[in-house]
């Protein structure tokens, strides 16, 4: 049977809209252990980079230093060219500089706050933690309806919110205190909850994901309705902006719009029985897998980056500000043995 081809392929507008934020994007899959890299060629067509690192997910952009957590790692991407340079046509070249090894902790949001400090959501454990350099993971904060810390997946937490450096909000799928209790929560029982003080801020989601802080509001994805919108934190209330046709994971923000990833999900398991699916069938619509581009005042997708073949399922996705055309090194060749990164007094 012939593997299934991968195909990106950009709406008509995406490669200017691309050119005119002066940006470029990277995006996670877990499903099938890549990490993209999407900018523009010189001659301004789609630049599609991609490396191989086993269940790729959460990814954090912070003074030009990549964050990318995988299966039982947590790796720091380091830009390897001077100022000015270029390395075959582009700008940046990462290389995997500092690994810390976790073990398998399913990691999935992360973050770096104030002070340049990683930080990630430890799902296995249901808490909050950053890297240590003797244990797998040191915790800095669970739910208050976790008992203890305990290799469970209690709750399902997945999301991570920073407000000015510090993280202040957290999702999870289900307010619960056993082992794997989240999957009975997944209708509903999803919550938006403050790290300060443990408290609720919004109630009644659907597996909600990827809460980030941007112009003074605290948008998400409620994932099992396919809805992206925000939070009205003093009525505790999630107001949706868009429908997308997908199960929503992963939020970057550029200027007026959102970028957000779509996956196809799964009538099956995790997946099925969600509000999604009748969503979906209202609109004679089939899920997708793609990046899409949210026009923060109007809610319309304005762009979107379709994906199909071996790719179904994205996790998250980061703008990288300034950054035309990016690449990165992996392991899966000996290019790593040769590039050398010399500091600038010794180049």
């Amino acid at each position: 049977m012939a593997t299934p081809q991968l195909e990106l392929t950009g709406s008509r507008q995406f490669t200017s809209w691309l050119h005119e934020t002066g940006g470029s994007l990277a995006f996670s899959t877990y499903q099938a252990g890549k990490l993209f890299l999407i900018g523009l060629a010189p001659d301004g067509r789609l630049s599609v980079f991609e490396r191989t690192f086993a269940r790729c997910m959460g990814l954090a952009f912070h003074d030009e230093t990549l964050w990318v957590g995988t299966l039982y790692q947590l790796w720091r991407f380091e830009n390897a060219l001077p100022p000015g340079q270029n390395h075959n046509g582009y700008d940046r070249l990462y290389v995997p500089q500092l690994g810390y090894t976790t073990g398998d902790l399913d990691i999935h949001d992360v973050a770096v706050d104030v002070d340049g400090r990683p930080l990630f959501v430890n799902t296995l454990f249901s808490c909050l933690a950053t890297v240590d350099d003797r244990y797998s993971f040191r915790p800095l904060w669970r739910p208050p309806f976790v008992s203890r810390l305990a290799a469970e997946d209690r709750c399902h937490l997945n999301g991570m919110a920073l407000r000015d450096g510090k993280p202040a909000f957290a999702t999870c799928v289900g307010a619960t205190d056993v082992n794997e209790g989240w999957r009975d929560q997944r209708v509903g029982g999803g919550l938006l909850l403050s790290i300060d003080d443990g408290a609720t801020v919004c109630g009644g989601l659907s597996m909600p994901h990827s809460p980030r802080w941007h112009n003074n509001k605290l948008w998400l994805h409620n994932s099992g309705t396919g809805e992206f919108g925000f939070v009205e934190l003093d009525a505790g209330r999630f107001e949706p902006v868009a429908f997308c046709p997908g199960y929503l994971r992963g939020l970057t923000f550029t200027g007026r719009y959102a970028v957000v990833g779509l996956s196809k999900a799964r009538d099956e398991g995790t997946f099925a029985g969600l509000p999604l699916s009748e969503a979906l069938a209202s609109r004679n619509a089939q899920p997708r897998c793609a990046l899409q581009v949210i026009d923060l005042e109007r809610g319309d997708v304005v762009h979107e980056l379709r994906i199909e073949g071996v790719v179904e399922e994205l996790y998250d996705v980061v703008t990288l500000p300034a950054i035309k055309r990016p690449m990165a090194l992996g392991f899966k060749t000996d290019e790593i043995r040769r590039v050398l990164s010399l500091p600038p007094d010794l180049a």
